[in-house]
């Protein structure tokens, strides 16, 4: 999938993640997390992850978890780039 607009998904409430894609000529991701140093790879996995899963090449993502669980992060993803992508 191409980012080809602007989209977000998510709130900066605690337990939530913010996630915003942007369309950009490579990948660039940036994680942000309040856990960081606990769950930074985990959180990182399930980025990456998502991002093979709608094979997104392309676009400036960036993620700012506030402690969000696996699945929440899954869920934000894949609404950003529905919101922000087509292919």
């Amino acid at each position: 999938m191409e980012i080809r607009k602007n989209a977000a998904a998510g709130t900066l409430e605690s337990s939530d993640v913010f996630i915003c894609v942007e369309p950009y000529g490579q990948l660039s991701v940036q994680i942000q997390s309040v856990v960081q140093e606990q769950y930074m790879e985990a959180v990182s996995n399930t980025v990456f992850q998502v991002l093979e899963e709608f094979e997104v090449k392309s676009g400036k993502i960036q993620v700012n978890d506030r402690g969000a669980l696996d699945c929440v992060i899954r869920a934000r993803m894949e609404t950003a780039i529905r919101r922000g992508g087509s292919r």
